[in-house]
C-alpha cells in the first residue's frame, strides 16, 4: 500500500497558470480562432498537464496489460483462455493489430503480465508482474484478495515507472488483453455508476442473444453475491475486477503522477480508468479518452468522468488500438501549438476584430 498512497499523494492539479498563455498562442496562429477545434483543446490540455508551452509527443508508448479471468468458467466469451497467452506471444512478435497501429503513430507497445492463467516465457517486449494465475470467478466469489487488488495496482505503477526510468516516455496509452474482461468491466461500471446492467453490457467478442442475457445473469450475480462498495475503487477491483485491470489503473495514476498525459483505450481501460477516478479524482485532468468503444458500457463511465473520445471509429478491439491512433491526434495538435507560425512570425495580416 506504501507505493500507491504514494503515488496517489503525487498527483496534483494541472499547472493552470499556463493557460492563458496556451490560449493566447492558439488564437494567434495563422487561421480563424478555434478554427482546429478538438486539436487545440487538446493541444492546451497538453500544456496544462505538462506544465510547458512547448511539448514534446515524441516518445509515445502503449502499455498493453494481460489477465485471465475465472468467470470464464460460466461461458460469458465465444473464446476460451488458451487465447491470452496466444495473442500475449503475437504481440510480442508484432503481429496484432496493436503492432500495426502503434508502429502507424510511432508508439512502442510493452506488453505486461499481470495475470494470465499460465506461465509465460520470458523475453524482450514482455514485462511480467504477474499477481496470481487468472482470476477467481467472480459469480462465486470475489475476485481476488483486497491485498492483491493493491499489488495489481502497485504493479501497474512499477511497469510505468521501470519504462520511464530506463527510456523516458512523453506520452502513453492504455490497453488490454484478457479473454472474458468485458465481464468484469461491465460489472465494474454498473457498481459504480449505478446504470442498468443490461445497458451497459455489450457482445464482447461477439456473442449471441442467449449468451448475452447468460452474461447479463452472470454480472447481477457477481453484484449480488460480492456487495462492492461503490465509493471504494480498491473494493470495486477485488470483489469484480481483473489483475490486468488494476494493472491499467496504477499506469494511469503513475503517469498523472509524473504529469504525463495518458490516453485511455476502449471498454476495458475506461474501467480501469474509473477506478483511477475514485481513487483520486484529479487525475481525471491527465486522462485523455481516446476513442469510442462500440461496448456501450464505456458512455456510462465516460459520463460519469466528464470526458469525451477523440475518435469515433466503431471500434471494439481493445489491445490499445483506439489509444494508438489517438495518440497520433494529441501529437498533431501539440505541432500545430509549437510548429505553426503566428500572424505576428509569419508577417500575415490578422483579421479585424
Amino acid at each position: 500500500m506504501e507505493k500507491l498512497t504514494k503515488i496517489l499523494a503525487q498527483i496534483q492539479t494541472v499547472d493552470f497558470s499556463l493557460a492563458e498563455a496556451a490560449q493566447s498562442r492558439l488564437d494567434n496562429l495563422t487561421k480563424p480562432q478555434a478554427s482546429l477545434g478538438r486539436l487545440e483543446e487538446l493541444a492546451k490540455q497538453v500544456v496544462l498537464i505538462t506544465g510547458t508551452l512547448t511539448p514534446c509527443l515524441e516518445k509515445k508508448v502503449i502499455f498493453t496489460m494481460a489477465g485471465d479471468h475465472g468467470v470464464c468458467e460460466e461461458g460469458v466469451s465465444l473464446f476460451s483462455t488458451d487465447v491470452t497467452p496466444q495473442m500475449v506471444y503475437n504481440f510480442i512478435r508484432g503481429k496484432a493489430g496493436i503492432n500495426v497501429l502503434a508502429n502507424h503513430t510511432g508508439a512502442k507497445v510493452i506488453v505486461v503480465d499481470m495475470g494470465v492463467a499460465i506461465d509465460l516465457e520470458p523475453q524482450p517486449g514482455l514485462v511480467i508482474k504477474k499477481v496470481g494465475y487468472g482470476t477467481k470467478n467472480i459469480s462465486n466469489g470475489p475476485a481476488m484478495s483486497r491485498d492483491e487488488a493493491i499489488l495489481c495496482i502497485e504493479r501497474g505503477i512499477e511497469a510505468f515507472e521501470q519504462e520511464l526510468e530506463a527510456n523516458g516516455l512523453d506520452i502513453c496509452g492504455c490497453g488490454d488483453m484478457g479473454i472474458g474482461n468485458t465481464t468484469p468491466s461491465s460489472a465494474i461500471v454498473a457498481a459504480i455508476t449505478g446504470a442498468a446492467i443490461e445497458e451497459i453490457t455489450g457482445r464482447g467478442t461477439g456473442i449471441g442473444d442467449t449468451a448475452w442475457l447468460k452474461k447479463v445473469a452472470v454480472i447481477k450475480n457477481a453484484l449480488a453475491i460480492n456487495q462492492p462498495d461503490p465509493t471504494d475503487g480498491i473494493d470495486v477491483l477485488a470483489k469484480v475486477g481483473g489483475f490486468e485491470i488494476g494493472g491499467l489503473c496504477g499506469m494511469i495514476l503513475a503517469s498523472a503522477a509524473n504529469r504525463k498525459p495518458v490516453v485511455i483505450d476502449g471498454f476495458i481501460s475506461t474501467a480501469a480508468a474509473l477506478i483511477a477516478y475514485l481513487l483520486k479524482p484529479v487525475a481525471i485532468q491527465y486522462m485523455i479518452a481516446g476513442h469510442a468503444s462500440v461496448e456501450r458500457g464505456q458512455q456510462a463511465a465516460l459520463r460519469m468522468m466528464g470526458i469525451h473520445p477523440v475518435l469515433d471509429l466503431q471500434m471494439r478491439l481493445g489491445e490499445g488500438t483506439g489509444a494508438a491512433l489517438a495518440m497520433g491526434i494529441v501529437d498533431a495538435g501539440v505541432k500545430i501549438l509549437t510548429q505553426m507560425a503566428t500572424f505576428g512570425e509569419a508577417g500575415v495580416s490578422e483579421a479585424n476584430r
